[in-house]
């Protein structure tokens, strides 16, 4: 799918004051000319980094759904889960919600990182909890690979 196609009044006639063929134009820098920067972003994105918090907040939303939704399963299947560790998957998701509303601070990127290496501890607990740090901690990692694309 494309988006809209925007159509310029130069395209085919020329308008007043338009430049004549060969000469630089604004948008396109003279040879030799540095690029500022200024022009065309590199992600292609309107709001890059709207769009990395996002997706940081979205993967630290869905990480304290799944661990909220792991209690019972654990309990059943999986057998001696105690208060204690509840109590800790319970922290961790509360941690992950927290988190998400805090994307736009650049500390929160390294909270989240924080995050998933008490995931991981929390296999100590139980073996599963070890199985979804692992599984969210690949997911973080992806997210930070996108981030330093996008944002550089």
């Amino acid at each position: 799918m494309t988006g809209p196609v925007e159509e310029r009044p130069g395209k085919d006639a020329p308008t007043e004051g338009a430049p004549t063929e060969g000469a630089p134009t604004e948008d396109a820098p003279s040879e030799g000319a540095p690029s500022e920067g200024g022009g065309q972003r590199r992600s292609g994105l309107r709001n890059p980094d709207k769009a990395v918090r996002g997706l940081g907040a979205g993967t630290l939303a869905l990480e304290a759904l799944v661990l909220l939704l792991a209690i019972q399963p654990i309990r059943v299947v999986g057998g001696d889960l105690s208060g204690a560790a509840i109590a800790v998957i319970v922290a961790l998701a509360v941690a992950c919600v927290v988190l998400a509303g805090q994307m736009k601070r650049a500390w929160a990127w390294h909270a989240g990182t924080v995050l998933q290496g008490l995931l991981l501890l929390s296999g100590l607990l139980h073996w599963s909890l070890f199985a979804l740090g692992v599984m969210f901690a690949l997911v973080w990692a992806y997210a930070l690979h996108v981030r330093r694309v996008i944002l550089g």
